[in-house]
């Protein structure tokens, strides 16, 4: 997989949404519907279609626009909670097709109960669970905690995890928020799991 190969479809948006990407190659995949009226109209102008939908998490700047993604293109939908698209049901440890390669799925939840990361022999779609760049940090943050359902001890072990899990060799990461970042993914994620840890509000306001 090459840094060139993967497309933020809602980089353009001026409205409130996470990242979705665009992956094509064998399995043309998106990651994550995002919240964008443009998403349709973004994902014609670089493919045909789409085959299938894997969805990091259920908030709504991640799935609002998945009935418009399912109406247009009628993906296979794979999510680790239910939804009314879901076609396929997945859990940690699964292995899922997103482009022309294989990611595992890691259960990371904390920010959201489904929250699941997918990551690859040379990607890690991060969803909010860890971002590279935020406004609150810059190489490596990760997901608030501070709303109801959410928990810092448990997106600590969650990151924690994901570090277990990351190969040597990842060199991209797609997260949710903020740029996406080529290079040490690894010391990224490390760096966003010891800020985790001191345990302090990520923003002022918390």
């Amino acid at each position: 997989m090459s840094e060139t190969d993967v497309v933020d479809i809602t980089a353009e948006a001026e409205t409130f949404t996470c990242n979705a990407y665009l992956v094509p190659g064998e399995v043309t995949t998106l990651v994550d519907a995002g919240a964008w009226d443009g998403v349709v109209d973004a994902v014609r102008s670089h493919v045909d279609g789409v085959d299938r939908v894997v969805m990091t998490h259920q908030h709504g700047d991640h799935v609002a626009q998945l009935d418009a993604v399912c109406d247009a293109f009628d993906p296979d939908v794979y999510a680790y909670a239910d939804h009314a698209r879901r076609t396929h049901a997945i859990a940690d440890g699964d292995t899922v097709r997103v482009g022309d390669e294989n990611c595992d799925v890691v259960y990371t939840p904390g920010h959201a109960d489904d929250h699941v990361s997918f990551v690859s022999a040379t990607s890690l779609y991060s969803g909010d669970v860890v971002v590279h760049d935020d406004g609150a940090f810059d190489y490596g943050s990760f997901g608030r905690t501070d709303m109801a359902g959410q928990s810092r001890e448990r997106l600590i072990e969650s990151i924690d995890d994901l570090l277990g899990r990351l190969p040597e060799g990842v060199e991209h990461m797609y997260a949710g928020h903020g740029d996406v970042f080529h290079g040490d993914v690894r010391g990224v994620v490390e760096t966003s799991l010891e800020r985790a840890e001191k345990r302090e509000p990520k923003y002022p306001e918390e």
